[in-house]
């Protein structure tokens, strides 16, 4: 087993020994909430506290062992995840991605509890089908422990996306409401956002944004690092000397490949630089892959899948390119355009969501506006970056720089700050919140109404999810 960094000396003391219960979406290696939630464990962990942690049935069979036993590997590992107490919950896979799982059925009693501890504070990573339940349960709760929310998955722009017209425009409505009215749950402290866009949204569904708190990620700069650069590798995947374009992401019909695929077929048209276009990413569908890579046809003598990729196998790739292509337009954070940047490599992003708060224009690579025509100044962008060999060099630098002072001590140091703010706030200290039983637990009339709407909202979500993946053929779903 590898040794673990030791317990952090400024690691507050407030918090040893304490109960957390943690909530995620998903947990293990699936995307970069899942990463980023795996770091925050860790240093919880290894700085005494006792953790719960709650999370959907993860149905793909863990990763290979990484090439490096390192402790800084960005994925958490298997081994890593079985020495926490963990609790899988049954759901439905989500047909366009089968790594995610949809909580189901719903639990409206107050049932967090009894697989794990009484808590004294709780922490809901990015809340969807699992966490939407918890806030629902703690609403019911004569005394809640404080409650710390992290909204990193923008599932009012998935649903845009991945719903045809009129349903999409009403699961945007329905998730708006929904998520207006829990995140208005009197328990919560803190309600941590990735970028500014995130705020926005928020505000616009009366988020109480006195208790908004932006929050960043992290990157393990020694693991994604200008050093792994591979000329081997550059000579396998670019034999006859090619520049290599590079995007990481999950295989997914919101992660913008169409729109990649037009980028590529305009720059070949408009450059003479010769160039391969590299596709880290997978998708446990494989009908979703084959439609993603169909995409890519016409120009697939220039276009390499690779798959799946982690540790020091990914690092690798990301320091062997020249330039990182990002194209989606709903991230929130962006976990990967930081990887690459760390990496040294310039970043060429559209500019909405988190790599508008990532990417620094001109000093660490370009945002392109999304608008009508945007696919031309794109591609114009990356030949021009293709074409300056010393832009690249500066750009690349610039990244690397900005890339050093995000670390994830940094960023987990900003939550605990943040459950330190929270325990305190409630008067907690050593005891321990009393959980009402039923007959005790009192109600309001109108609490129970609001209780009731958002219950049938959520349930709808629900059933048009599957719905959809019972009545469309799986290809049809991108």
């Amino acid at each position: 087993m590898p040794s673990f960094p030791p317990p952090s000396e400024d690691f507050p003391s407030i918090l040893k020994g304490k109960r957390i219960l943690l909530t995620t979406e998903s947990l293990g290696p699936v995307n970069g909430v899942s990463r980023t939630t795996g770091k925050l464990i860790e240093y919880l962990r290894r700085n005494g506290v006792e953790l719960a942690v709650v999370a959907p049935q993860f149905t793909s069979p863990p990763p290979p062992p990484p090439s490096s036993p390192s402790p800084s590997q960005h994925h958490q590992t298997h081994e890593e995840e079985t020495t926490t107490t963990t609790i899988r919950l049954p759901g439905y896979p989500l047909p366009y991605n089968p790594d995610l799982t949809l909580v189901y059925p719903f639990q409206l009693t107050t049932t967090i509890y009894p697989q794990t501890f009484t808590p004294n504070l709780i922490y809901i990573a990015s809340p969807a089908s699992l966490g939407f339940q918890i806030l629902l349960q703690l609403r019911q709760l004569h005394s809640p422990p404080p409650t710390l929310l992290n909204y990193q998955t923008d599932l009012s722009s998935y649903s845009s996306i991945i719903f045809p017209r009129p349903l999409s425009t009403f699961a945007v409505w329905l998730l708006s409401l929904v998520e207006g009215y829990l995140f208005r749950t009197p328990c919560i402290h803190t309600i941590f956002y990735p970028c500014s866009d995130v705020l926005t949204y928020l505000r616009s569904t009366n988020t109480p944004i006195h208790k908004t708190h932006r929050l960043g990620r992290g990157v393990d700069t020694s693991l994604f690092n200008p050093s792994r650069r591979s000329q081997s590798l550059r000579d396998t995947l670019a034999p006859n000397g090619e520049a290599i374009l590079l995007t990481v992401c999950r295989i997914a019909p919101e992660k913008g490949f169409e729109f990649l695929a037009e980028a590529i077929t305009h720059l070949l048209s408009s450059t003479k630089i010769p160039f391969k276009m590299v596709i880290v990413g997978g998708n446990a569908n494989p009908a979703v892959t084959a439609r993603i890579q169909s995409l890519f046809h016409h120009v697939s003598s220039h276009v390499i899948f690779l798959g799946f990729k982690t540790g020091v196998e990914l690092a690798r790739i990301y320091a062997s390119a020249d330039i990182f292509l990002h194209c989606s337009v709903t991230e929130t954070f962006g976990l990967v355009v930081l990887e690459a940047m760390a990496s040294g490599v310039p970043v060429i992003a559209r500019d909405q969501g988190g790599p508008s708060d990532i990417v620094r224009n001109q000093e660490t690579g370009y945002l392109v506006p999304v608008a009508e025509g945007d696919v031309g100044v794109f591609s114009g962008l990356v030949g021009e970056v293709l074409r300056d060999g010393r832009l690249r060099g500066r750009l690349g630098r610039g990244a690397r720089v900005f890339a050093e002072d995000v670390t994830w001590e940094r960023i987990n140091r900003r939550v605990v700050g943040r459950m330190v703010d929270a325990l305190e706030a409630n008067g907690v200290r050593d005891e321990e919140r009393a959980l009402l039983g039923g007959s005790e637990m009192k109600v309001l009339f109108w609490e129970r109404v609001k209780l009731g709407v958002a219950v049938a909202v959520v349930l709808c979500i629900t059933s048009s999810f599957r719905v959809l993946s019972e009545l469309l053929p799986e290809a049809a779903r991108v």
